[in-house]
């Protein structure tokens, strides 16, 4: 276990930290150390405990059990104020924005500037500017955050965290997530910054590479235990992977020798105007039976544009789509769902799943009516397809009456994919659908994509993650500023092809 030294500081300490949920020990006397100055990596599989460590440090939530020194001193925080005016802020994973205010007010929520008893607006749009220059970012306060894509919302939940005085410790759950490589870039510069200035960052990643480079400790969580602490440059990738799942891990298996079907999906001169130009320009390709197609390009390179236009979400979209031979334009969502359509979104929390629902009514709430005899439920048909969907796509719940947000990142994602799969569809449209999720919940994806492919279901996955696109699918077509700029098979899908096509050339 790493300790530290007499030129490293421990600016906060928590032992014996243990939190019971209902029928759940999520932290079993978990021990750690944040070290002033240097970036503590915290990783484990999705359910180890580390999000709810870090809320129990942050003010979050309280434990069961075990005390926290900050400074030295015994502190108990019972909300996310009393941590910050410590100086403890957190950037969570899942966006904590009101969509229908601005970005600035987003910034300013509940620590409003006034002048003359008034919010000063004038002082938080000065601000928002500053810091979102400092991040390298065009974005204007007065922006309506619901109509910024994902990497722009990420960008504002960080630009929250800096308004704050006095930091302390940081606290960054999957903070790259949503990022294109350019943000990510930046966000890398500032904490180097906060490093400089003595802030202690948590840094929470299930990109390892990202780990490798910037973490200096790392702690690693299983099953809600401390399995090891240890210094990065001590490291390297086999011994996190076997400590993270007491095992060398699963790999993505991607079958070299696949017959594909008929042509099932056919589209030609796509375009999607949009106020600055197109987003999406002349796009033409083919999907066949049992394929993984892969759509790769960088964020805002129109990936999820073609989705989203698929399934009918988009109502300027121009251009001919053609399935089974048969000319069908995107009407709706539900007209294109009646074509065998379905659609895994980038964000599961917001648009996959119903937060106020249990495991089991999210997985068939799509597919209702296939349990259902005139105005009556068959309940039983509803519980034998719940219990195969999640015996198949390997769903770790002890319950299926359990509230879907009591499940991991990982398992709430192979429930969206269960719950459109119980649709029986024809195309499945995955949209980064390994976001924030662990090694072996990735690796359990992929098989389940497989599985389904290898059944005949045509499969398009829009992934910023290289080996994705490398190790999964079976042809890659790629973007750059709405325009198709590549189309790569067999050994012709590698890093260097997929980057130069992405990047124009360059």
């Amino acid at each position: 276990m790493y300790e530290k030294s007499d030129t490293v500081e421990v600016c906060l300490e928590a032992k014996q930290i243990s939190k019971i949920y209902p029928g759940t020990l999520a932290l079993d006397k978990v021990d750690i150390k944040l070290y002033r100055g240097k970036v503590n990596v915290l990783i484990g599989e999705n359910g180890a405990g580390k999000s709810t460590l870090m809320k129990i440090i942050a003010g979050v939530e309280q434990p069961t059990e075990g005390t926290i020194l900050f400074h030295g001193n015994e502190v108990s925080f019972t909300n996310t104020r009393e941590a910050a005016e410590a100086g403890i802020g957190i950037i969570h994973q899942e966006l904590n924005l009101f969509p229908n205010l601005t970005v600035a007010q987003n910034i300013f929520m509940a620590r409003e500037k006034t002048k003359y008893g008034k919010i000063n607006e004038g002082e938080h749009n000065k601000q928002t500017k500053d810091v979102l220059q400092k991040l390298e970012q065009a974005i204007e306060p007065d922006k309506i955050v619901g109509e910024l894509r994902v990497g722009q919302q990420q960008i504002i939940e960080i630009a929250k965290t800096m308004i704050q005085k006095e930091l302390s410790i940081l606290i960054m759950d999957e903070p790259t997530s949503s990022l294109s490589n350019k943000e990510v870039e930046v966000l890398f510069h500032l904490i180097e910054e906060l490093k400089q200035q003595g802030v202690a960052i948590v840094y929470i990643s299930h990109r390892m590479e990202e780990i490798m480079r910037i973490g200096d400790t790392v702690t690693i969580l299983r099953d809600g235990k401390l399995v090891a602490s240890e210094r990065v440059s001590e490291i390297d990738l086999p011994w996190i992977v076997e400590k993270m799942v007491g095992h060398s891990g699963k790999k993505i298996k991607k079958n070299e020798h696949k017959k594909l079907g008929k042509e099932i999906l056919k589209v030609e001169n796509l375009v999607l105007p949009r106020e600055d130009g197109l987003a999406l320009d002349d796009v033409s390709f083919s999907l066949f039976e049992g394929e993984i197609l892969g759509i790769y390009g960088m964020l805002g390179a129109g990936r999820t544009e073609i989705l989203e236009c698929l399934m009918g979400r988009n109502k300027d979209v121009k251009g001919d789509f053609f399935v089974d031979g048969k000319y069908a334009k995107p009407k709706s969502v539900p007209d294109q769902i009646s074509k065998g359509f379905a659609y895994i979104p980038e964000d599961r929390q917001k648009e996959g799943l119903i937060q106020s629902l249990s495991v089991a009514k999210n997985l068939t709430i799509s597919s209702l009516k296939n349990y259902t005899w005139f105005f009556h439920l068959l309940k039983k048909q509803e519980e034998n397809a719940v219990t195969e969907t999640i015996k198949n796509f390997f769903i770790k719940v002890s319950n299926s009456d359990l509230p879907i947000y009591s499940l991991s990142g990982g398992n709430q994602q192979k429930v969206v994919i269960g719950k459109s799969i119980l649709t029986s569809p024809k195309i499945l449209l995955l949209d980064e659908p390994t976001r924030g999720i662990d090694i072996s919940a990735k690796a359990d994806v992929f098989e389940i994509v497989n599985k389904l492919a290898d059944q005949g279901i045509a499969v398009i996955l829009v992934s910023s993650e290289l080996n994705e696109m490398i190790n999964v699918a079976d042809r890659v077509i790629v973007l750059s500023k709405g325009k198709v700029t590549g189309e790569f098979t067999g050994s012709g899908v590698n890093e260097q092809s997929l980057m130069r096509a992405a990047t124009g050339g360059e």
